[in-house]
């Protein structure tokens, strides 16, 4: 075993930098479009100058990692809570996963920890306490308690005509 691989890779939310998270070496990962939710001055300088320093890489995950971490929220119904950017994070963090690296993904962000745990991947918060249990999310009619599926784009029941809202189910 090589002696990098011993190492811990860090994949990097936006929270890591708005946070304070300390890149202690060059193992420091994260996505393109982080650097455009890191938006306070300093939270950008730190996040342009770990570049420039070559302690922090912008890697790009590869589709297949992409279509398991599809098949995993479409389950958990993650769908509903995960922006593009947190899918193509994730999806970063299985492609380093899948190659044997052993990672930390490093987000204060709720539900991307709640995938994280539902994988397995280990993960860490900077200003948060960070989830206690996994959930999955489900649609649900505010009057009637029709279920809908993820991808159901109205926000009133077909039925009833009421609200339809997300509802957080605890699985652990």
């Amino acid at each position: 075993m090589d002696k990098m691989d011993k190492n811990i890779y860090y994949i990097l939310d936006a929270s890591a930098f708005i946070g304070g998270f300390e890149l202690k070496n060059s193992l420091n990962f994260t996505i393109s479009e982080i650097s455009e939710e890191v938006k306070d001055l300093k939270s950008k300088m730190i996040f342009d100058q770990a570049i420039d320093d070559n302690i922090l890489f912008i890697v790009e995950p590869d589709d297949l990692s992409i279509n398991e971490l599809n098949n995993v929220i479409s389950s958990s119904g993650d769908t509903l809570r995960l922006s593009n950017v947190d899918k193509k994070l994730l999806a970063l963090a299985i492609d380093f996963s899948n190659q044997g690296k052993q990672i930390k993904v490093v987000t204060d962000d709720y539900s991307i920890q709640n995938v994280l745990k539902i994988m397995n991947i280990p993960y860490r918060s900077v200003l948060t306490e960070g989830i206690k249990g996994i959930y999955n999310w489900k649609k649900i009619c505010q009057g009637c308690r029709k279920e809908y599926p993820d991808n159901y784009d109205d926000e009133v029941c077909e039925i009833c005509g009421s609200k339809i809202f997300k509802k957080r189910i605890k699985l652990d």
